[in-house]
């Protein structure tokens, strides 16, 4: 239930109403939350073996991916 607002009563009650009404946004209803996390790829931070790093990066661009794709079939992904 509603609560009825006061009625100002002197000058500076009316204006700080006015200016209220004029200024104030009605409340927006938040977006609605995904279900499922979104698909694709997520920045992490990761600690590898140093030999590993390197065995990865020799083949040159695309080293992270390569990561992600051991990974994946390591976890039976693939």
């Amino acid at each position: 239930m509603k609560t009825p607002t006061r009625r100002p009563t002197s000058a500076l009650d009316r204006a700080e109403a006015a200016f209220k009404s004029a200024t104030s946004k009605p409340a927006e209803a938040a977006p609605p939350k995904p279900v499922a996390p979104p698909a694709g790829k997520e920045l992490v931070s990761l600690r590898l073996d140093r030999a590993v790093l390197e065995h990865f990066q020799d083949d040159g661009p695309g080293w992270q991916d390569r990561i992600n794709d051991a990974l994946r079939k390591a976890a039976g992904l693939d």
